[in-house]
């Protein structure tokens, strides 16, 4: 049983040969048919699609003007490409740790790291759960720093009243083919319509008109070269995947429910610390990141080869940054210096967690887990 495997069928093929046999295969009208609907079912005030999740932040990042001798505020318990960015224009990442509940960034620790050098808070909803952004948007609008989100896990979350996304600051979103909307690779960036006019820009090489302007029917070929910018662009081919995602995107979160709910009820007695969801989000559930404690009767190492001697694929997210050979010599980060984020990796498994989860895929998972901790 594979780990996340894309949920895929007839509808994206039909919409991917429907592209293909249009001539249209680079970014076009079905890239623009994405971002219109990705924003109306985000509530964002404007989106752009790019090539990854990793491109989005790295464009948010050069177009919020960050740099050399800026830092950033983020997380040790991320993927590596939410630290490359920071590194890639020039700006000094800051490893915070995080909450025991939700791993994601613990705001107290963010408010001790603020400097006169912070820039940028950068928070990752990990697994889908939303951060605490009231005290984030506090601290960013009190030191007058500029939040840059990493919803990589996060598509659809809420938080409270809203859904991430539905802001002007920028949001970036993942649709690599393990995440709950896939276009195989692919990323969206939301934020207020200047900023993402601005980011247009920098996405395909600064010029001041995208390929489809130029090349359809009355374009003009004229265009001018208004900064060094990225090779970021989403192709039609993939939007097109990503269309006929958006519209089955409910019914692949309610088997995503499903499976949480099941999960948990089946898990609750066992040496093991579920994942959480707080009363005033709707996490996305893309990881079901469950912790094998000290008193279980395996490690967690021997908990992931047991169960891929059953034939169930698992995951582990993450290891922490400041674990990495680069990040840890450069700047001297050392075991110890995040032990939340550090004991949290080495307690946790991801189970298999996506979109075609059927009750049976769920009785299989939840018996092994018994099997392996109870």
């Amino acid at each position: 049983m594979p780990f996340s495997p894309p949920h895929l069928d007839d509808d994206e093929i039909a919409e991917v040969v429907d592209s293909l046999k249009s001539g249209w295969i680079t970014t076009g009208p079905k890239c623009k048919a994405f971002e219109e609907a990705f924003a109306q079912r985000v509530a964002s005030p404007a989106a752009l699609a790019v090539n990854s999740c990793t491109a989005a932040l790295h464009t948010a990042l050069a177009v919020a003007g960050v740099g050399p001798g800026d830092e950033v505020i983020t997380t040790s318990l991320t993927f590596c490409s939410t630290v490359g960015v920071i590194e890639h224009v020039g700006a000094t990442p800051v490893l915070v740790d995080v909450e025991s509940d939700t791993l994601n960034l613990d705001p107290a620790r963010v408010a001790e790291a603020v400097t006169d050098r912070t820039k940028v808070i950068l928070p990752v909803h990990y697994a889908g759960h939303p951060c605490d952004m009231d005290a984030l948007e506090s601290l960013a609008s009190q030191h007058g720093l500029t939040l840059v989100e990493d919803a990589a896990h996060a598509l659809p979350a809420r938080y409270k009243d809203r859904w991430i996304g539905q802001t002007d600051h920028p949001v970036c979103f993942s649709f690599y083919a393990t995440k709950n909307l896939t276009t195989a690779e692919g990323g969206m960036l939301t934020a207020s319509q200047e900023f993402v006019d601005n980011a247009r820009v920098a996405s395909l090489h600064g010029m001041s008109r995208d390929a489809w302007k130029r090349y359809d029917k009355g374009g003009s070929w004229y265009y001018e070269v208004v900064m060094p910018g990225f090779k970021y662009n989403l192709p039609d081919v993939l939007a097109a995947m990503g269309l006929a995602q958006l519209r089955k995107l409910d019914r692949m979160q309610a088997r995503r429910r499903a499976a949480w709910d099941a999960y948990n009820e089946a898990f609750k007695d066992l040496p093991v610390q579920l994942p959480t969801e707080r009363d005033d989000v709707q996490s996305a559930l893309h990881l079901y990141p469950l912790q094998v404690l000290p008193e279980a009767p395996v490690s967690r190492n021997d908990f992931i080869e047991m169960m891929k001697e059953r034939n169930i694929g698992t995951s582990v997210h993450f290891i922490p940054i400041h674990f990495h050979p680069y990040y840890r010599e450069k700047y001297g980060w050392d075991e110890g210096m995040f032990p939340v984020a550090e004991r949290a990796f080495e307690q946790v498994v991801s189970l298999p967690m996506h979109g075609g989860l059927t009750e049976e895929d769920v009785a299989e998972v939840i018996a092994a887990v018994r099997e392996c901790l109870a």
